[in-house]
């Protein structure tokens, strides 16, 4: 049986660095031929982060309680599995939106003053980072939220 094991923030950090670095590049030879950026292009991942929480607060709540089981009152560990699936996938797409929205913003800062269309993309990007750092953190909390339980050594056992 595999182990699935913790999203790494160093894994996630690369994937900005990364995302960052080709974004700068693509800005820097096509920013012309780019359409205006809305504030709601950057925003499209925050219905996704909100959606994760309130997921997270759900899972957390049951895995306190001990409602995670086959009974049909409670959530089913294969539901529990995919909610895991979801937030690791989500902390890697999160984590690569945020890359691309910053290396926008590196080369939109610079070009502020000098053109107008950047001063009215700037509004976006900035909006696209925050919503891609907050579908990280969503999913790093959904992934610390599904984690079970520590269960105390039976004393039977250590007897």
């Amino acid at each position: 049986m595999a182990v699935v094991k913790p999203t790494r923030v160093l894994d996630l950090s690369a994937n900005v660095a990364l995302a960052a670095a080709v974004a700068w590049i693509a800005t820097n030879v096509a920013y012309s031929s780019f359409p205006p950026i809305s504030v709601f292009s950057g925003a499209s991942l925050i219905p996704v982060a909100v959606l994760e929480v309130v997921l997270a607060f759900v899972i957390r709540q049951r895995v306190e309680n001990r409602g995670i089981g086959t009974d049909e009152r409670q959530l089913h560990p294969i539901t529990a599995a995919r909610a895991v699936a979801l937030a690791k996938a989500s902390a890697q797409v999160g984590s690569l939106v945020a890359g691309i929205w910053l290396g926008f913003l590196i080369w939109l800062l610079p070009e502020r003053s000098e053109l107008r269309a950047v001063a009215a993309d700037t509004p976006g990007a900035v909006v696209g980072l925050l919503a891609g750092i907050a579908l990280v953190a969503a999913a790093l909390w959904l992934e610390y939220c599904c984690r079970a339980p520590i269960d105390p050594p039976d004393e039977a056992a250590t007897s």
